[in-house]
């Protein structure tokens, strides 16, 4: 069976699993009042979402899983193993630390789950265990440019990476503001990703994108404006720690600030922000993250998705280049 079908396999049992989950435990979710909560601090403008259903990250995670091993049932040379098992490994470690926010958020009825500083330290562990499993399996520590160059910064490099993966997945974790964002951008990235794969028969990368891709466009039919369920941080730290893990296995770090382009600008909005007032006394967007700027300046939600998703698309076009060339 080629390689083509092996992924439309995983695509479509991933969709057609998450859907019948989502219809499954949604309704159960409200029936238990697992349901989103409106901090203070928030939009006030997304008091009228309270009590949507959390957790819709855990169901596309399951579902992911089980397309990757479906569609695993019809190929003959499962690839690089290893590889694998680092990217699925750094994204389902980061999804379990999100889990465990949510769990502390909807059992333990603290509002804010872990502190920023626990949540840190988990994902400083894990994601130094990821790095050092690469390394162990002979990962090397040089960056290439895409004019060219390329450096190697040796023990560096582990620093480096070390801040930049930290950063990232708590940029895609940002991200998760309004409805059906945070799984657009991740979505687009993962098509990117699979059409590499595809292109050069790499199944690291085709199958384990399309078994993401069906089980996140059933999460999409339930999450577009306005959202029947929300992924919760244990779906926006796995989809973090997944495009990262893909990205790094690339060998091309660089193309982090390509796909991840409005991550970081999320991130860095948030940033900005806080200097600023800190320094200053005066904010630089209305609110941060940036979404809810635009949110201020009077755009829709189904607008910010649509503008930003396009963005995404620009970039990820670009870093599928870079990597072809």
């Amino acid at each position: 069976m080629n390689l083509i079908t092996v992924c439309a396999i995983a695509a479509a049992v991933g969709f057609v699993l998450g859907a019948i989950l989502y219809k499954i435990f949604i309704p159960l979710l409200r029936k238990v009042k697992l349901g989103q909560k409106i901090l203070e601090i928030g939009p006030s403008w997304h008091k009228s979402k309270e009590g949507t259903p959390n957790l819709g990250g855990v169901i596309f995670i399951i579902a992911c899983l089980v397309a990757f091993g479906v569609g695993l049932l019809f190929v003959e040379n499962l690839g690089n193993a290893i590889q694998i098992a680092l990217v699925l490994g750094l994204a389902l470690s980061q999804g379990l630390i999100g889990f465990v926010d949510d769990y502390v958020k909807l059992f333990k009825k603290r509002n804010k789950g872990l502190s920023a500083s626990q949540k840190m330290v988990l994902q400083f562990i894990t994601a130094a265990g990821y790095l050092a499993l690469r390394a162990y399996h002979g990962a090397d520590t040089i960056i290439e440019f895409p004019w060219g160059a390329s450096v190697d910064f040796g023990v560096f490099y582990y620093v480096i990476m070390l801040l930049v993966i930290v950063y990232i997945i708590n940029c895609a974790n940002l991200t998760d503001g309004i409805d059906g964002l945070a799984g657009s951008i991740a979505l687009i990235i993962t098509v990117m990703f699979f059409l590499f794969g595809i292109n050069y028969e790499i199944l690291e990368f085709s199958l384990t994108s399309s078994a993401l891709f069906g089980a996140l466009l059933s999460f999409l039919v339930f999450n577009f404006y306005p959202a029947k369920i929300f992924m919760g941080d244990t779906g926006s730290l796995f989809l973090g720690g997944f495009i990262v893990a893909l990205t790094m296995l690339t060998g091309n770090e660089f193309l982090l600030l390509l796909v991840g382009i409005i991550w970081i600008i999320e991130g860095l909005s948030v940033v900005l922000q806080v200097l600023s007032f800190k320094l200053t006394g005066k904010r630089i967007f209305k609110m941060s993250p940036i979404h809810h700027h635009f949110e201020k300046c009077g755009w829709s939600e189904v607008k910010i998705v649509a503008v930003f998703s396009l963005i995404t698309v620009i970039f990820s076009t670009l870093a599928y280049y870079l990597l072809i060339i």
